[in-house]
């Protein structure tokens, strides 16, 4: 029932527990459901995520409707954020359920060619770029207001079906602000987002020469990051023989508690990645969810939200690579 054309209010637990209730349904009908759980007061605590939510309230368009969504993020009530190649769709919970699309323009080509001239040479690996480990110079560069990789008003386009008149309403500020608390865990969306690949950040050469060219090398992700990522030593590759070998590594011990001894790789298999098996693997190693996230190098919410996930989890390969290396030595 309604009061004067307003609608009856609805407590935040009860948006909850619907919300919970419908997202349950969502999750049988094979649908995969990916919250955003805030920790603390702080929207963001990340390099990208921070700078992402500093960027959004810049704008004098955005900054009267943006502190609508704060409180809507930070309780809960977006039940579903998902990042895709130029577009965003989140579910928020208001006084029902409602489905946000968010469209953003692509990065133009010369836009992305500046950034990646200007930052030629400057960051050293991939763990580097994504953990926001970089010089003051890139991120000026990454992060300009005009020149950077984050999208003008322009650029953004807002839909929410929520019966709110306004462009920005608080479900679609919610997500705004929730997009920030994802790349925290996983920057690299905010590429994808923009429609360019981040791993041509990373390079021996790029200048005008080798743009044109199509020649260039890319630059792997250092040993020495390797070991930070993995909590393993390597060695270097050993010279090339008439039959190529494969790469040998040196045995090394995981920060883990327990005495676990290697097991022989010939007869493993990579990791098959689902909730069970790391819930299963993070209490083999007797670790808490934040311990356990330390070694993988995620956030503990990253490793609730795969543990409380059902089938095969779609992960990025550096991630899957850190499960695979624990789960050899469990």
């Amino acid at each position: 029932m309604s009061y004067g054309g307003w609608q009856p209010y609805v407590s935040v637990a009860q948006r909850r527990a619907r919300a919970a209730r419908e997202m349950k349904k969502l999750r049988k009908k094979g649908m995969d459901i990916e919250p955003i759980e805030i920790q603390g007061r702080n929207i963001a605590h990340t390099f990208w995520g921070k700078a992402w939510c500093k960027h959004l309230e810049r704008f004098s368009d955005f900054a009267n409707r943006l502190p609508r969504g704060r409180t809507y993020v930070r309780n809960g009530s977006v039940c579903h954020l998902a990042i895709k190649k130029g577009k965003i769709e989140a579910i928020v919970s208001g006084s029902e359920l409602y489905k946000i699309d968010i469209h953003i323009t692509a990065l133009s080509s010369t836009k992305w060619k500046n950034v990646r001239k200007q930052c030629a040479g400057q960051i050293g690996s991939m763990l580097e770029l994504l953990q926001g480990e970089l010089s003051s110079q890139v991120m000026r560069i990454v992060t300009d207001p005009t020149k950077g990789l984050f999208p003008q008003p322009g650029d953004i386009k807002l839909h929410c079906d929520c019966p709110d008149w306004a462009d920005m309403c608080k479900h679609v500020a919610a997500v705004l602000y929730g997009i920030g608390a994802r790349l925290d865990e996983r920057p690299e969306l905010l590429f994808m987002l923009r429609k360019v690949d981040h791993e041509e950040l990373i390079s021996t050469e790029l200048n005008i020469q080798t743009a044109t060219s199509g020649k260039g090398k890319r630059r792997r992700l250092a040993d020495q990051d390797l070991s930070k990522l993995f909590g393993i030593d390597i060695e270097d590759a050993p010279p090339p023989t008439k039959k190529r070998q494969p790469l040998q590594r040196k045995t090394a011990h995981l920060p883990i508690k327990g005495n676990f001894g290697r097991k022989a790789a010939a007869g493993k298999k990579t990791f098959i990645p689902t909730g069970a098996a790391i819930a299963r693997l993070r209490k083999q190693f007797e670790m808490t969810r934040s311990q356990f996230a330390d070694l993988i190098s995620v956030s503990p919410p990253t490793v609730a939200n795969w543990e409380n996930k059902r089938g095969r989890l779609k992960l990025q390969k550096r991630t899957l690579e850190a499960l695979t290396r624990a789960w050899l030595r469990k």
